[in-house]
């Protein structure tokens, strides 16, 4: 093919002019759509925000906001696309008198000052809004993994009255107004009308995905069918990049003018799109957004709970996937301690064998892992049951949306007051992510108690080889280590054991 399709505000566009290697942003504003804009280039702003529809169970669909910034514009080959423009159109509105309920109460509450924001920062508020579990929620709703912000911040009530979560706009930034306005306008929305247009849309399956190949000069952007395309390409070009949410691969693009001879998007495939919950083990396709795990999951690993707010923004996590994450091999990704903590393994396959490989045997070296050309990350497997306690501490300059300066993991069972199991993950403190062995060691078969934690703290600040960098001092880490062990000490019930007869 030497064009692709796309759905854009209600209107099929032909991809005139976009290459395997065009941005959907550059693809966008080529085409007069020109709300979405480049801030950062890194998916840390969100001025580029648009919407797409994805899959939401049997027959649904859900209003997803991404950044338009990092993926291809060749990974929405037959998807539906609204972008800020077309966002009031396609829901029945946006005229001067009757604009989208977002795009008015932006207005109203002075949510607006240069602009340059704005249309992301609506396209956002827009995914929150037509999200089905909000129409339901409000301030005395329960909390879900999708409110929840930690065990450091579980009192805070960063929700609205009207349900709207506040963290679906924290991958937004703005440098004018200050988030108040911006705040009252996202708590003021009501629910959609049952004559919304793009509500109603929701009831309705999503685009199917389509084999897509599109070639330009060298280069080449290909969707396969399966997986048995997928490997057959690989045979061919072991070396192919890979990508799902283009997360990472985007800022490669973006900062360091990366341009693979051939990408392969594995994002749509079904087989890498399922979880599957049995008696020892849960399974998650490596090609589910993080988001997607968190709803399908709905709170049965407490520990991702805890992950899943404090890595990057809902934005990012609505197109990040495990499988991504892990495969980049960053010793500062953040799933990698969680799952280290969890015991957790990757399923390993090519055309011919499959293979599942623990976690903590999955790197060699800085960015470099056992996978052998040709082979993918099919799924990642969390052993049952799960350890009674449990804690994702995350160290960095901001609180959200910010890379780690140091990560753990932690998940140890109690029995009878004394530790009886125990798997500690770090990131930030060496080339790999690692796991804390001596720590778990010092800990394990003792006594759950202050002065034997803190013994095994002061082995876990020795723990890895942390180094200076702009983000932290190798010294600050080793203290950052320590202080997580104590932290998750003072936050852990003891279980005194049985009581016994005088």
């Amino acid at each position: 093919m030497d064009r692709i399709r796309v759905t854009v505000n209600g209107r099929e566009r032909t991809g005139e002019g976009a290459g395997p290697h065009t941005r959907l942003l550059d693809w966008l504003r080529a085409e007069g759509l020109t709300g979405a804009k480049e801030g950062c280039a890194e998916g840390e702003c969100g001025a580029c925000a648009v919407l797409v529809a994805r899959p939401d169970g049997p027959g649904r669909s859900r209003w997803t906001s991404v950044n338009a910034c990092l993926p291809p514009a060749a990974a929405f080959d037959g998807q539906e696309l609204v972008t800020a423009e077309g966002l009031g159109t396609a829901a029945g509105a946006c005229t001067p008198e009757r604009l989208h309920p977002v795009q008015r109460e932006m207005a109203d509450r002075g949510g607006s000052q240069c602009g340059y924001c704005t249309p992301g920062f609506v396209c956002s508020m827009a995914a929150e809004y037509y999200r089905p579990e909000r129409h339901a929620a409000g301030e005395d709703a329960p909390r879900t993994g999708t409110d929840v912000v930690g065990a450091d911040h579980a009192a805070e009530r960063e929700r609205g009255p009207n349900g709207f979560d506040l963290h679906a706009l924290s991958g937004n930034l703005c440098r004018c107004t200050g988030y108040r306005p911006i705040r009252d306008a996202a708590y003021a929305l009501g629910d959609p009308e049952e004559t919304d247009a793009l509500r109603r849309r929701q009831a309705e399956p999503p685009p199917p995905p389509r084999p897509t190949r599109l070639a330009a000069g060298d280069a080449e952007f290909a969707r396969p069918a399966g997986l048995d395309e997928l490997f057959e390409r690989l045979r061919e070009h072991p070396d192919a990049q890979l990508v799902a949410g283009a997360t990472d691969t985007g800022v490669e693009a973006n900062l360091r003018h990366a341009r693979p001879p051939l990408t392969l998007a594995v994002d749509r495939i079904e087989e890498l799109r399922r979880i599957e919950v049995g008696s020892d083990r849960i399974e998650i396709g490596a090609a589910l957004s993080l988001s997607e795990i968190e709803r399908e999951l709905a709170g049965r690993v407490p520990l991702l709970d805890q992950l899943f707010p404090r890595f990057a923004s809902r934005l990012i996590r609505n197109a990040a996937t495990l499988g991504g994450n892990l495969g980049t091999g960053s010793p500062i990704g953040d799933s990698a301690p969680a799952l280290l903590a969890l015991g957790a393994s990757v399923v390993l396959a090519s055309g011919e064998h499959e293979r599942e490989v623990p976690l903590d045997e999955y790197w060699t070296g800085y960015r470099r892992s056992v996978r052998r050309p040709g082979e993918i990350i099919c799924a990642v497997r969390i052993p049952l049951p799960l350890a009674e306690h449990c804690a994702f501490h995350k160290v960095a300059r901001r609180r959200f949306d910010d890379i780690s300066s140091v990560a753990v993991g932690i998940a140890v069972q109690l029995e009878d007051g004394a530790v009886s199991s125990v798997r500690i993950g770090l990131g930030g403190v060496a080339a790999t992510p690692v796991r804390a062995r001596a720590t778990e060691d010092a800990l394990t078969g003792r006594p759950w108690t202050r002065e034997g934690v803190a013994a095994a703290a002061a082995t876990m600040a020795g723990e890895g080889t942390p180094i200076d960098d702009l983000r932290a001092s190798a010294r600050y880490r080793s203290a950052m280590l320590e202080q997580a062990l104590l932290k998750f000490w003072a936050q852990t019930p003891v279980d005194p054991g049985p009581e016994v007869s005088p």
